[in-house]
């Protein structure tokens, strides 16, 4: 029985979405709308190898799912059978810790932890209006990038901050990437051949965003990211761990905002920051040839990704593989190189041949002679919202 789900992204100007089936082998319709409140808005949509574009004007998220709709209806394939829309929803803070069926008393709480992530949750919520006033006949279900994270201990999630003012504002870790390290650990534990409950993995999210997770029997017990997707490792743009009084001496000294200082650790930070480069594939050409801000850009990434590891490993006890997932670690054979040679005492050991092929598929990349694994899963956060939907809706 065909069990087709709508999936929605939505950012602030943009809304990508996908019809996919979890028992298909690949989406069914993929596609983009781009620009929504700007004077020109492009959408584009997907069916097979057939391409349609279209450039016109969506003043709001409403509009835009609306030519969501309509291009389905002018090129396919059907929405009529889908059985469910599911919503990436980047922030549910303590409350919502796993997919949820959205009600009005959902989207009010929603509105309440907009606070927590103001660039992603508003254009969430307006998504999912938009989509429940143009399909109103299935259920919508919310699928947040914090659940998996909702396992962690109090010792992992709580900062050393005054707890009065903690409290007051639900200032803790809560980390992201969620859907994306719960769909590729539980791959891992199917390469390894192991039940989930008897691993203990390392997963490296690695593409502009970036995380990592300890993952102990399925279950998450520590992941980079914290209040923010700001926490953690060397990103694209963003910065990962800084000194906290970075701020106060930017504001102090440089005379900057702290809006200025938010905008120049998210935007103007990380790799772009260290070497003016955010794709890895250019800051590994710009080191073949010899410029040395990529080298040290591409050092300190190595660096802060291997002093984590290393910690997760302290913390988990044991390890059983690291994991590399999405474009960059699943993708870029040099890095993998370059942290993995530097963990060679934890057991960990390339075979070189293996790490260089390319394979979309998951895949153990270790020397035969390693006694940890190492391994290559792609990542496909579009099928794990299907499932985790199908799953609300009893399906």
């Amino acid at each position: 029985m065909a069990q087709p789900i709508l999936l929605l992204n939505c950012g602030s100007s943009s809304i990508k979405y996908q019809l996919l089936d979890p028992a298909e082998p690949g989406p069914r319709a993929v596609g983009i709308v781009q620009r929504i409140g700007l004077e020109t808005s492009t959408i584009d949509h997907e069916v097979g190898e057939n391409e349609y574009h279209e450039e016109t004007h969506f003043a709001n998220h409403v509009e835009a799912v609306a030519a969501v709709v309509q291009m389905f209806r002018d090129h396919g394939p059907s929405l009529d059978d889908v059985v469910a829309v599911g919503h990436r929803t980047v922030h549910g803070g303590s409350t919502f810790v796993e997919s949820t069926l959205i009600t009005e008393e959902v989207i009010d709480k929603l509105v309440e932890l907009s606070g927590l992530a103001p660039l992603h949750n508003p254009p969430g919520i307006a998504g999912i209006r938009a989509a429940q006033e143009v399909l109103p006949d299935v259920p919508h279900v919310g699928v947040f990038d914090t659940a998996f994270f909702s396992t962690l201990p109090a010792e992992a999630y709580t900062y050393a901050v005054d707890r009065e003012v903690t409290d007051r504002y639900s200032i803790r870790k809560y980390g992201f990437h969620g859907t994306s390290h719960s769909y590729v650990s539980k791959q891992a534990a199917k390469c390894l051949g192991r039940p989930i409950e008897e691993t203990k993995l390392i997963v490296c999210h690695l593409g502009n965003g970036a995380s990592i997770s300890a993952v102990d029997g399925g279950v998450a017990i520590d992941t980079s990211m914290g209040l923010t997707p700001l926490q953690g490792l060397v990103m694209g743009t963003r910065s990962g761990d800084v000194d906290p009084g970075l701020h106060a001496f930017l504001v102090n000294s440089a005379g900057m905002t702290i809006a200025e200082v938010d905008d120049l650790l998210n935007k103007r930070s990380g790799m772009a920051g260290l070497c003016g480069y955010t794709d890895m594939r250019d800051v590994e050409a710009a080191v073949e040839n010899g410029d040395q801000a990529s080298r040290l850009a591409l050092d300190v990434y190595v660096h802060r990704l291997v002093s984590y590891i290393g910690s997760y490993y302290a913390l988990l006890g044991g390890l059983d593989a690291v994991v590399f997932t999405a474009g960059v670690g699943e993708n870029a054979d040099p890095v993998r190189k370059a942290v993995i040679d530097r963990l060679s005492h934890f057991g960990l050991k390339l075979d070189d041949d293996a790490n260089r092929a390319r394979s979309k598929q998951p895949r153990d990349i270790s020397a035969a002679d390693a006694t940890v694994r190492t391994l290559v899963v792609p990542t496909n956060e579009e099928l794990a919202m299907a499932q985790e939907t199908l799953s609300v809706i009893g399906r």
